[in-house]
């Protein structure tokens, strides 16, 4: 995988407008280029969300984001517009963007070693030097972490996961009315009909 301070590789990509992208077509702006599996998968779909809603804030930061996938452009435009995504999609069906970015070999899946498109993000500078690189990415959190970075601070923490937090309260709530109960009297029981 690259490093922070190396070259970023160019590459040509049919987008989900079915037109051409190329690194070169951004002068002056900072790239983020983020590797993501599979359309329509529930990682993939909130992170290209997440993207999608802070799409603003990167061009105000003079940003663009672009998504790569193996998918195709027809894949990425049923994906786009099911979820009303505005990050554009690109499509490397041959893996020739991934390999040049080392976003694609061997990683753990379900306890299993595979080869496989490696979740990660790179932002290249208007220079066309590598930023920072973000590897072996957790989606919750992850494009406001990039967002930081690009506005000129470190990348933001990770908030923690939504999952967790809602474990948490459930726990919380559940020991909530044992609590109360445990001063209590226990209620009478009715007698039982004959």
């Amino acid at each position: 995988m690259l490093n922070a301070g190396d070259r970023a590789p160019d590459f040509s990509l049919e987008s989900d407008s079915g037109k051409t992208v190329s690194l070169a077509d951004f002068p002056g702006k900072t790239v983020v280029l983020y590797f993501y599996p599979k359309d329509d998968t529930p990682g993939c779909t909130r992170e290209a969300q997440a993207f999608s809603e802070a799409l603003q804030a990167f061009a105000e930061a003079g940003a663009v984001v672009l998504g790569v996938s193996r998918d195709s452009a027809e894949r990425h435009r049923r994906f786009r517009d099911k979820y009303d995504l505005g990050v554009t999609l690109l499509s490397d069906p041959d893996l020739a963007a991934h390999e040049a970015y080392g976003a694609y070999g061997e990683k753990t899946m379900y306890g299993k070693r595979v080869m496989g498109t490696i979740r990660s993000t790179f932002v290249i500078g208007p220079d066309r030097a590598l930023k920072h690189v973000f590897s072996a990415v957790k989606v919750d959190g992850h494009a406001d972490a990039v967002l930081a970075l690009v506005r000129g601070g470190a990348p933001a923490a990770p908030p923690a996961r939504p999952a967790a937090e809602k474990r948490a309260a459930t726990k919380s709530a559940a020991r909530a009315p044992a609590k109360r109960a445990a001063g209590k009297a226990p209620a009478k029981a009715a007698p039982k009909a004959r």
